[in-house]
Order: structure tokens, then C-alpha cells, then sequence
């Protein structure tokens, strides 16, 4: 899964934009509640920015999508895994949506 997610950013296509979009509604419907605009209304300084996420997920390349896949799967702290909510193919879409969210800036 992680080389599919790292092929599709890689290599940039009409299907990404799909996927992002998908990735949108996702995000939309499970995680704007607490990071309406790339934010955080729970733990301020635990945004989705490109800065902050290279400081809380340290233990990956803070450019890597297999790092916010991760997270997404998994959860930490306040965040909830979304593992058994998602399907696999949910969680590289929106880890794509948040990847190229942070990449511009939100």
C-alpha cells in the first residue's frame, strides 16, 4: 500500500485529482470537526501544517504520506484510529488530500 500511495504522488495524474477529491469528502466527513482548515481544535500546536506535522511525526520523513497514513490508521492520543473505519483505499485518499493540503500551505 505504501508504494501505491508513493507511485500516486509521485507521478502526478488525472486520477489523483479524483482521488483527492474523494479525499476531501472523506476528510470532511471524519476529520474537519478537529482540523477545520488544517487546524486543531483540540491540541492547537497538533495541526495538519507541513511544520507541525514534521515535528509530531518525527520518527517517519516528514514529507512522507506513509507518515499520515500511518496516523490515520492508527490514531494517537486524541486522534482516533481509523483502521476499522475506513477502508485502506479511504485512508491513502485522504492522507493524499491532507499530503497535498499541507504541501500548499491549506
Amino acid at each position: 500500500m505504501i508504494a501505491i500511495a508513493l507511485f500516486k504522488l509521485t507521478f502526478i495524474s488525472p486520477a489523483l485529482a479524483a482521488e483527492t477529491s474523494n479525499g476531501a469528502k472523506i476528510f470532511e466527513a471524519n476529520c474537519a470537526s478537529c482540523h477545520i482548515g488544517g487546524g486543531n481544535i483540540l491540541i492547537s500546536q497538533k495541526t495538519l501544517k507541513k511544520e507541525a506535522l514534521s515535528k509530531y511525526l518525527e520518527n517517519y520523513n516528514s514529507d512522507s504520506i506513509e507518515a499520515i497514513i500511518h496516523q490515520v490508521q492508527n490514531g494517537k492520543n486524541a486522534m482516533p484510529a481509523f483502521k476499522g473505519k475506513l477502508s485502506a483505499e479511504e485512508i491513502l485518499d485522504v492522507a493524499a488530500y491532507v499530503f497535498q493540503n499541507a504541501e500548499q500551505g491549506w
